[in-house]
């Protein structure tokens, strides 16, 4: 299981990579059409052009700052180890579903098992913040146990 761990945690990272990649390769991508639209336009249209690439601009930094933000949270986990209570890093395994605790990057795919990567805030993964084995909760109408704490 702390393979496993390692594995999710080199997956999630991979994710938070590729989302920094895109948004710079969208805002270098408005940053060249702003700058062919400066050499091609006159009068309002320039304008109206211009506002828009900087709105881009402005969402691919933000986009870019939260990957940041993402890579932080992830540096700061510990892939190694594991714990008798489900803390931040900690591999869960339910009745439904299994859960890695770090950031939310949907389902990641190790050795042919499906495991959710959730954040610590996110409303499962406060639900199963400080639980241990046996412990149970329910959301959404749907009950989980705790089978395995990693």
């Amino acid at each position: 299981m702390p393979d496993i761990k390692e594995e999710l945690h080199k997956l999630c990272t991979t994710y938070v990579q590729k989302r920094m990649d895109e948004a710079e390769k969208a805002f270098k991508a408005a940053e060249q059409a702003s700058n062919d639209d400066t050499k091609s336009s006159a009068g309002d249209k320039y304008e109206t052009g211009r506002a828009m690439m900087q709105q881009e601009k402005d969402r691919n930094t933000t986009q870019l700052n939260e990957a940041n933000k993402l890579i932080v949270a992830l540096n700061r986990i510990s892939a190694k180890g594991s714990s008798a209570i489900v803390e931040t890093g900690s591999l869960i395994i339910t009745n439904n579903g299994k859960f890695y605790i770090a950031i939310s990057a949907g389902t990641l795919a190790v050795n042919g098992e499906s495991y959710f990567a959730v954040s610590p805030a996110s409303p499962i993964g406060i639900k199963l913040k400080g639980l241990k084995v046996g412990d149970g909760f329910e959301l959404n109408g749907k009950g989980y146990r705790v089978i395995e704490v990693v």
